[in-house]
């Protein structure tokens, strides 16, 4: 493995290497005990900035700091020390300054990506992304280095951005509705090739210049989708929760229909995740099943402000589930879901909120849940936890066992009344296996209706094509049993070696 299966656990260090491409001579230019993450070589090829970090566990990448390879000495001095993680480094056109990306230049805090600046031989940075809300992606310097292009993500839309250095003024090049999301420039900067989509869209290739005019399409590779498939349509949707917070989310209804019915809720992984302007094949098949889907972006989300992502801070299942609920009910109130047809899925932190919810609600006739956490003082030792200790619940499970418990699914499973679908990898070192494991049991030994698939094999996200079928297919038979009554026929038995069903 790269580094720790989880939060605790050490794997293996990497080292920085050159490759002659005519000769194919290879030449290891550091040897340490470090974990190398991002690196950029100077223009005049005779140094290399790198990130690393002398501890390789999953939940350690605070502790990445900069330095500076000289290539023929191999000298290497650090830049920056702190407790923040920096990434994406890239060197200035004139060699003497870096552009890179962090939280902030102090502590590890839950914030966004900022760019920041580092003039080489003073050691001197400064943030120069300050006036930017919003996800900062790739970004390059401009031909004169007086500028920086860099993909940006705002609410629901990507798009490319300019940052003029000397103002630190950010302007939004492009207006696409949807995602463009740049992947390479040529080298003076006056064109890019990009990936473009929206909901309705799926991706493909364009070509275009960065002045904001109009690009090519390059590639058409899914050209069946527009003539063949009728397509639900989405819309961005905007509610106010419980404690007056603007929350926003893409609402999706299916073509033809928009009265009294069912209501399929999304919850996003993360905490920090984000639903975008992007092509969703999941959400066209529930589209083609019927299904009003809400997609919310619940405080915690990324690609708002820093105020929304800290929003549930010390608040995990707090005001993130009433973001859900009242989103669910503003749904209802303009007539478009039925109130007695409600069902939810969610993977990871979609899970665990997914599973929050029916302990706190009985509002939904069915759930499925994915790679959930029930118990977080008993995940504490075998997750990647530094986030949820850090961040969204607070102090530890010995200084803080009322708050741990209380955040915790299990401790309030007597209330579930919704049929549970519940899936999970066995080889998921995030959220693992027990996890859901424990809930299920809990909810079986009150005679509760639930169901436990384990898939073998799988980590937190599912590799194996087979499986991701099984999970998508069993979803809907769950949802479509348990929401509307209507009784899925059986997929073809699993292998042997294929998904356990535990009932």
């Amino acid at each position: 493995v790269d580094e720790g299966p989880n939060g605790q656990t050490e794997g293996e260090w990497n080292d920085l290497w050159s490759l002659e491409l005519d000769t194919k001579r290879e030449t290891r230019l550091t040897e340490s005990e470090n974990r190398i993450g991002s690196f950029s070589v100077a223009p005049d090829g005779n140094s290399i900035v790198f990130t690393a970090r002398t501890e390789n566990r999953r939940n350690q990448g605070n502790l990445s700091e900069i330095y500076l390879l000289d290539i023929e000495s191999r000298e290497i001095r650090q830049l920056t020390e702190n407790r923040s993680p920096e990434g994406r480094l890239t060197w200035a056109p004139d060699g003497r300054r870096i552009a890179y990306e962090a939280p902030s230049d102090g502590e590890w805090e839950l914030r966004l990506d900022k760019i920041w600046v580092m003039e080489i031989e003073s050691g001197h940075t400064k943030i120069v992304s300050g006036a930017f809300d919003g996800n900062i992606r790739q970004f390059v310097w401009v031909s004169d280095g007086s500028a920086l292009l860099f993909s940006g993500l705002q609410g629901t839309n990507n798009n490319l951005y300019r940052l003029d250095l000397a103002s630190e003024r950010v302007e939004k090049v492009t207006e696409h509705e949807g995602s463009l999301a740049p992947s390479s420039f040529s080298a003076d900067r006056s064109m890019m090739a990009y990936v473009a989509e929206d909901w309705s869209t799926p991706p493909d290739i364009w070509a275009g210049p960065t002045n904001g005019d109009n690009g090519k399409k390059l590639t058409d590779a899914n050209p069946w989708v527009s003539t063949d498939l009728t397509l639900g349509q989405s819309r961005l949707m905007r509610w106010k929760s419980r404690d007056g917070r603007e929350i926003e989310g893409i609402l999706t209804l299916p073509e033809g229909a928009s009265e009294h019915l069912p209501l399929l809720l999304h919850i996003h992984g993360g905490p920090a995740g984000v639903f975008t302007n992007t092509f969703n094949a999941r959400a066209q098949v529930w589209s083609g099943l019927g299904y009003a889907q809400l997609f919310p972006n619940v405080r915690g989300s990324s690609g708002y402000t820093d105020e929304l992502l800290r929003g549930n801070m010390n608040d995990i299942g707090g005001g993130d589930y009433w973001d859900l609920m009242t989103g669910v009910d503003a749904v209802i109130d303009q007539g478009i879901a039925d109130e007695d047809l409600l069902g939810l899925r969610g993977w990871s932190y979609g899970g665990i909120l997914g599973g929050w919810t029916i302990t706190q609600t009985e509002r939904f006739k069915g759930a499925s849940v994915g790679a959930m956490v029930s118990d977080w003082t008993s995940e504490y030792g075998p997750g990647f936890n530094h986030d949820v200790s850090l961040w969204y619940i607070g102090g530890t499970p010995w200084d803080n066992p009322e708050e741990w418990r209380y955040r915790s699914a299990l401790t309030h499973v007597a209330n579930v009344t919704t049929p549970t679908l519940i899936m999970h990898g066995m080889n998921d070192r995030t959220d693992t296996e027990p996890q859901s494991m424990m809930f299920f049991q809990a909810l079986r030994d009150q005679d509760k209706t639930a169901r436990y698939i384990r898939f073998p094999r799988e980590p937190h996200g599912f590799r194996e094509p087979r499986h991701q079928r099984t999970r998508d297919v069993e979803e809907i038979r769950w949802i479509q049993k348990y929401v509307r009554g209507i009784e899925w026929e059986p997929w073809t038995r699993p292998s042997k070696d294929g998904p356990k069903v535990i009932s």
